[in-house]
């Protein structure tokens, strides 16, 4: 089935997640979002996530304060680190194009009512723009989690060597996570997955603590990978 078929199949399905959590008595309560640390936007609601071309650091920051956002008020649904349970569509294949963002926008400020039923509730007032625009931001880049587990091998060898410490050079090290983080692709086309490899490449800096920090990140990661 072609991609963007699947994607519009499974978007319906989004609806029947929060009735399916309501029935089993599960919390529905929006927790608040801090997004002190994200760039203005304007009034205006936009229709294209904004996060995507402010540079690294914001883009960042934006996965970060969407990851939290994510997990206190849609993972319930839409299952833990986006990775869907079958009971709700997996939104790490929304295209982070103007198309998906667009659908995801008008679902994230409005909610979903069916019959006088709220089927997805409207966060938009009550989070506002930034915080949409971080969770959105989280969801499109996560990674593939085959291709993590495809380069499984590599990365507990550089995890390995990360952790015995010694004399090693940074700069090959960071090169070799750098050219494995290329390889591994979001599910919804946008350019970079926020992968383990990404992250573990990025804090290295030649120091003991960063080669820790690393080898941490990758530990982590691999194991929630499993």
């Amino acid at each position: 089935m072609p991609r963007k078929t699947r994607i519009l199949a499974t978007l319906g399905a989004i609806a029947a997640a929060v009735s399916i959590a309501q029935a089993a008595g599960l919390p529905l309560d929006i927790q608040a979002v801090n997004t002190d640390a994200l760039p203005e936007l304007e009034e205006e609601w936009l229709t294209v996530n904004p996060y995507r071309d402010q540079g690294e650091e914001v883009w960042q920051q934006a996965i970060e304060i969407g990851a939290s956002g994510y997990n206190q008020n849609c993972a319930r649904c839409h299952g833990l680190g986006a990775v869907s349970g079958g009971l709700a569509p997996d939104l790490r294949f929304l295209e982070a194009e103007e198309y998906g963002d667009e659908w995801y926008m008008e679902r994230f400020r409005h909610g979903f009512t069916q019959n006088g039923v709220t089927r997805m509730p409207a966060f938009g007032e009550l989070l506002g723009q930034k915080a949409a625009w971080a969770i959105r931001t989280y969801l499109e880049t996560r990674p593939d989690e085959e291709a993590v587990s495809a380069k499984s091998a590599e990365l507990k060898a550089l995890r390995d060597t990360l952790s015995d410490g010694g004399d090693l050079d940074a700069e090959a090290i960071r090169a070799e996570l750098s050219g494995i983080a290329e390889e591994i692709e979001t599910l919804s086309g946008a350019p970079i997955a926020d992968s383990i490899a990404y992250r573990a490449a990025h804090v290295i800096d030649g120091t003991p603590e960063s080669y820790h920090k690393a080898a941490e990140t990758l530990t982590v990661g691999l194991s929630a990978a499993q």
